[in-house]
């Protein structure tokens, strides 16, 4: 993993701490309007299809795009895109704090993905330029990982606080200080790197890669509501383009994603165990945040409070993942760190109503997990791709990982809700609308609990929970499956910087001829 044993100083530390800025930025922007949207839908008059964009469009767009920004980036300049990306963020969120209307809205957040799309892989890509050292870019990039985490985790909190303190606006304009910010530092503290490659965009290779995402994605946040023609038709569709994608950059001498990359055995394992583990943490998060709302009675401030610890775990992960792969293979870290987190599926599979403490426990051990693994599996993505492919395979892994986060979401949410119907059952003599509604989901029991008799709405929370205990057993034998694919598949890498050190000691012994008191070259 990298053999340049240049070592980083002040400022690279330094440019490491910029970056951080907007990548917090990008996960709060993720989760803030979790507590601020019912205020804000009913100030715009938003109908429930334009609130269902507010929250999607944001999150589509950035999947859509990360690919052709990641190859932007290797072409134009990294810190040159993360500069117009950021500006475009803040001048973007200052329009959305104002937005009129919620078709404006919707607008305004889907620009926004496009820009955050910029961001993600420029970060991430001059991390890999600026840390040339693999033991600490090991590290960079485990702090990388955990600022995204700790703005998603901190996304409600602050979103309410704003939302209360002042008005829906004030969420997007926390955009405008951080990109002032990073303007400012970034000539000073980034450097600049761009592939000599200087071959165009090929405009056709950037509209399969939107018609492949795009439509994917569409078809995996639609299944939560079933499996309807749109789903299919969007699925087909994407599948398609991507077929056609793949074929066009087999045929391409400068191709949009060089998929010669997959052919590095660690860069598509990696990929895969982002993949499957993000599925797993993707769809136990979203059902623990409505597990402490809905079966708790959390107000949304007091549940990304709870959110806390688990955070805490995820940053341990984070950076003491990449030490002990100074000792151990990443691969051997990665699986027993995945194995560890089945404590946490095992404790939120037998949770009941009641058991926050132990939902938390068990999704703490569920984000050290992740923790592991977007660190370590990052690192080896970027460092098995050429430093003129960097900010394509950041671009790469991104958006894997988007995916995996959909799909859990999907699968998982689409098992709890059926879990749900299930055992849900309509006490005798309810009006029809009101028992439809109860049996639905427990969203919408609560909604007419007025109307229910003493003891259903305790019924319909234990057969959510059920749910969710079935839907954590299967996330927990899906991440079992990725621990082992991680140790059989990535256990043959050195720990990380052991190649430098070996280098370094052939030099040292041999390669001198001032008995090694000279410094070393």
């Amino acid at each position: 993993m990298g053999q340049d044993t240049g070592r980083a100083g002040w400022r690279e530390w330094s440019g490491l701490a910029l970056l951080a800025l907007p990548t917090a930025l990008l996960g709060l922007d993720v989760t803030a309007l979790y507590l601020v949207l019912p205020s804000l839908a009913g100030e715009l008059g938003a109908s429930a299809a334009q609130t269902l964009w507010i929250m999607d469009a944001y999150g589509f767009f950035i999947a859509g795009f990360l690919i052709t920004m990641g190859t932007l980036g290797d072409r134009i300049g990294r810190r040159r895109l993360l500069m117009v990306g950021i500006a475009a963020f803040g001048a973007v969120s200052a329009f959305a704090a104002f937005a009129p209307d919620a078709a404006w809205l919707i607008v305004a957040r889907a620009l926004l993905g496009i820009a955050g799309a910029t961001l993600m892989p420029s970060t991430l890509s001059l991390i890999s330029n600026m840390f040339r050292d693999a033991r600490q870019r090991a590290v960079a990039i485990g702090v990388w990982a955990t600022m995204f985490a700790i703005g998603m985790a901190a996304g409600p909190v602050v979103g309410g606080a704003l939302a209360a303190g002042l008005w829906w606006g004030a969420v997007f304009l926390l955009a405008v200080p951080i990109a002032l910010v990073v303007l400012a530092g970034a000539p000073t503290l980034l450097p600049e790197y761009r592939s000599a490659r200087t071959a165009r965009l090929d405009p056709l290779s950037v509209g399969l890669s939107l018609t492949a995402i795009l439509p994917v994605t569409y078809a995996i946040k639609q299944a939560t509501e079933g499996f309807g023609a749109d789903v299919l038709i969007a699925a087909l569709l994407g599948v398609g383009s991507g077929i056609a994608f793949a074929r066009r950059q087999l045929r391409l001498r400068e191709p949009l994603l060089d998929l010669r990359l997959f052919a590095n055995r660690a860069f598509s394992a990696a990929l895969a165990v982002l993949l499957i583990g993000l599925v797993g943490v993707g769809g136990v998060m979203i059902l623990v945040t409505q597990y402490l709302q809905l079966v708790e009675g959390q107000s949304p401030m007091t549940a990304g409070l709870w959110m806390g610890p688990p955070a805490l775990a995820m940053l341990v992960a984070a950076i003491g993942a990449p030490l002990l792969a100074r000792r151990f293979s990443p691969g051997a870290v990665m699986a027993a760190t995945l194995a560890l987190s089945l404590l946490g599926y095992a404790l939120l599979a037998v949770a009941g109503a009641g058991s926050a403490p132990s939902v938390i426990a068990g999704f703490a051990f569920v984000y050290l997990g992740l923790g592991a693994i977007a660190a370590l599996g990052t690192d080896i993505v970027v460092s098995a791709a050429p430093a003129e492919r960097s900010g394509s395979a950041a671009a790469l892994s991104e958006t894997v990982q988007e995916l995996g986060v959909a799909a859990g979401v999907a699968l998982l949410g689409s098992l709890t809700t059926a879990i749900y119907r299930a055992m849900a059952e309509a006490p005798p003599g309810m009006p029809p609308a009101a028992a439809a509604t109860a049996t639905d989901s427990l969203s919408g029991a609560l909604s007419v609990a007025h109307q229910l008799p003493a003891g259903a709405v305790e019924q319909a929370k234990a057969a959510f929970t059920t749910g969710l205990n079935v839907s954590a057993l299967a996330a927990g034998l899906a991440i079992a499956l990725c621990a082992l694919a991680a140790f059989s598949t990535l256990r043959h890498l050195h720990p990380i910087g052991a190649d430098t050190v070996e280098a370094d000691s052939a030099l040292s012994t041999h390669g001198r001829d001032d008995g090694g008191r000279g410094p070393r070259g």
